[in-house]
């Protein structure tokens, strides 16, 4: 069997494929704010919320005959806006529309140094990102922009989608995130039931848990992030805590925000504890120091009554990473055995 090279590594070869520059693509996600590109006042307000990413969007949230205007609006708000600490990603509009191009072409050129992310949505093969990846370095090469350094987010929404999902997690350079779409992936396998992101009535199991694992899989064999998508009942807290748990707990790095209200609790759900935080970071010391020449050279040791080794150090460094990045921190402190 001839093995086939995927599409990243084709353009690689051919010197088309836009460089890798020296960017953080594990950016913090734990919330995702979805604004319309079209609601100034939506906008404003969106940059005082804590929300670990916002994401304007050109697609669902605005109509038809808005979209033209919007794109400006878009840019106007990314350049003059304050979206410190916040990713700042636009969603256009998915290539089967005749708006795609001019959604890229008008942001990009008009604020790029102020985006870090294209989201294209309904992302159905590798080839589709692709052709956003060159579309975007074209814009940057003509900008006289740093090439490469603007991400994207690909977002699955259909069963095609998701049956080609590891060939599009490795499409490009690019990619920092495959994002779940639960309302359109429910429609396209006429999936019995009219709320988004809540299971489907007379199915006992957890109905998402095979799609959602298949885009974590490939999200972590390429080292990209996986984010869950929207929970559409905005004033219902408690089941967004549930449905975002879930996500959570099977390794995702964050979920879609749609209201104020849910942006706490998407930080606080895809953080870890406090406890667990201190106790990563207790692994990470005890481990160094037992490896080391003053520890004894040791490959595993005891933490309190707790084995530690190179296994423990890996999942230590998952826990402390997320803490981190959310901006916790220790309230303990290694101390030393004594011998």
């Amino acid at each position: 069997m001839t093995a086939h090279p995927s599409p990243a590594a084709t353009l690689a070869a051919s010197g088309s494929v836009a460089p890798l520059p020296a960017v953080d693509r594990l950016r913090p996600r734990r919330s995702c704010l979805a604004v319309p590109g079209s609601n100034p006042r939506f906008l404003e307000k969106a940059q005082g919320l804590p929300a670990d990413q916002v994401f304007l969007d050109l697609e669902d949230a605005c109509a038809p005959l808005a979209k033209p205007e919007a794109r400006h609006t878009i840019v106007k708000f990314l350049n003059e806006g304050d979206w410190t600490g916040k990713t700042r990603v636009v969603r256009v509009n998915d290539w089967t529309t005749e708006w795609t191009y001019r959604d890229v072409v008008t942001v990009v050129e008009g604020a790029g140094p102020n985006l870090d992310c294209i989201m294209l949505p309904k992302v159905q093969d590798a080839q589709q990102i692709v052709a956003l990846d060159l579309l975007l370095t074209q814009i940057e090469k003509t900008m006289g922009f740093e090439v490469g350094r603007i991400g994207i987010e690909a977002q699955i929404e259909n069963a095609q989608g998701l049956n080609n999902v590891n060939e599009i997690a490795q499409a490009s350079p690019r990619i920092e995130t495959i994002i779940f779409g639960p309302a359109d992936f429910m429609a396209s396998i006429n999936m019995k039931s009219l709320v988004v992101g809540e299971q489907p009535p007379g199915y006992p199991a957890d109905a998402y848990h095979y799609i959602l694992m298949k885009i974590l899989m490939a999200a972590r064999a390429n080292n990209l992030q996986a984010i869950d998508g929207p929970y559409l009942q905005i004033r219902n807290v408690d089941g967004f805590r549930e449905v975002a748990g879930r996500a959570a707990a099977l390794g995702f790095d964050g979920k879609w925000v749609l209201h104020p209200g849910q942006v706490d609790a998407a930080n606080e759900v895809f953080s870890p504890s406090q406890e667990d935080y201190d106790h990563a970071e207790l692994i990470l010391d005890a481990y160094e120091y037992c490896t080391s020449e003053a520890g004894g050279k040791k490959g595993s040791a005891m933490l309190g009554d707790e084995m530690i080794d190179e296994a423990s150090r890996k999942m230590a460094l998952v826990i402390a990473g997320k803490g981190r990045a959310a901006g916790m921190q220790r309230t303990s402190s290694f101390e030393i055995p004594e011998a």
